[in-house]
């Protein structure tokens, strides 16, 4: 039987490794995996004060875990055990996730940044285009036996007597647009890098600080060069944009900052992309403004209280919609699995993490 001291330190399993097990099989040789046999939060939460995890060193924790848990959130944080110092998130948004409770606790929290930027930006430029081309309109009106928003007999009888059946109305190119893109990341640089080359698109974008290191890079990475501008002001970046991408994180300050006021800041006729969060755009507010004509079209991936979606946006044909698949490809989940499991391996061995999240970088 070992000493205490050469036991192998354990890990709270929540979710599954769904891809990334070769890794994983390494964390086993050098940690213990204690996973949960509770069904839902309540049973979670006893399961907790029963302490059954009470030696456990960190918590790896997977987005689909919400609906054994629900979020990790200050009630939640209380319950852990004492022995927790690190929660590893599979994720690039993190905001299911209390981090003033976990600093209050000295619980270090990661995630996985830079393994999203491809996957979603590629998830973006599909929205993008499909949303200013109209294609959502052609492809619903399919799938009613229509044929760009008649019927079969409808367009029979077009042909027969040249009379012109209800269209969905022209698309718009992106070459030579301007899009804004609030929150210039890693993923909103993989954007910008994306439209420039692709569609030829101007990009201007808001941060709290501008990135000259970013813009440089931009410019100089791209073949044929990205035209990419910083503006000071929500005003200028909404009055100024064709196209606007949300790519920053939702939090207590981010949280409807698109709403009403911002709708009203725009250039008529704008094209809206969300591929951040639900929240950080007040959805009520933009069924208004879709049905107004201020906004033409949205292409959204997230949504306010997913997965229920407001019926105003469901209803309209100026909408597309895609359910949260901004990182639904093998590579790019495996990659974040691969990324959390890096950021265990550190805390395990070196006591710190691959990457902590910003608002922790001083407990590193």
């Amino acid at each position: 039987m070992g000493s205490k001291e050469h036991q192998k330190p354990k890990i709270l399993l929540l979710g599954t490794i769904e891809h990334a097990h070769d890794a994983w099989s390494r964390i086993t040789e050098i940690a213990d995996v204690v996973q949960p046999t509770s069904t839902d939060r309540t049973s979670f939460l006893s399961e907790c004060a029963s302490g059954a995890f009470s030696s456990c060193l960190l918590a790896y924790r997977t987005f689909d875990s919400t609906t054994l848990t629900g979020p990790l959130n200050h009630e939640l944080i209380s319950a852990l055990p004492a022995s927790i110092k690190y929660i590893t998130h599979v994720g690039a948004g993190y905001d299911a996730i209390s981090i003033p409770a976990c600093t209050a606790r000295g619980i270090r929290v990661s995630n996985t940044p830079s393994a999203v930027d491809e996957a979603t930006a590629d998830c973006a430029l599909f929205l993008l285009l499909g949303a200013m081309r109209n294609f959502n309109a052609g492809m619903t009106a399919l799938r009613r036996n229509e044929w760009r928003g008649g019927t079969e007999d409808e367009v029979k009888e077009e042909r027969k007597t040249k009379k012109t059946i209800k269209m969905p109305p022209l698309g718009r190119d992106p070459r030579g647009k301007t899009l804004g893109i609030l929150g210039m990341g890693g993923i909103g640089k993989c954007l910008a890098r994306k439209v420039a080359g692709a569609f030829g698109m101007k990009v201007q974008y808001l941060n709290r600080r501008r990135d000259e290191e970013g813009e440089r890079e931009l410019r100089e990475q791209n073949p044929v060069g990205v035209e990419v501008e910083w503006v000071e002001t929500m005003e200028e970046l909404l009055g100024g944009s064709d196209v606007l991408s949300l790519n920053l994180p939702l939090n207590a300050e981010t949280r409807h900052i698109i709403s009403a006021k911002e709708f009203a800041m725009m250039k008529p006729g704008i094209v809206i992309i969300n591929t951040a969060r639900g929240a950080v755009m007040d959805e009520a507010a933009l069924v208004e403004a879709l049905e107004s004509g201020q906004v033409h079209s949205v292409g959204l991936d997230v949504y306010e209280n997913e997965p229920e979606i407001h019926p105003g946006l469901l209803a309209n044909p100026n909408v597309m919609l895609v359910p949260h698949m901004g990182t639904w490809t093998v590579e790019t989940e495996t990659k974040m699995e691969e990324w959390a499991i890096s950021n265990v391996r550190m805390a395990i061995e070196e006591g710190k993490l691959r990457s902590i999240v910003p608002e922790q970088r001083d407990m590193q």
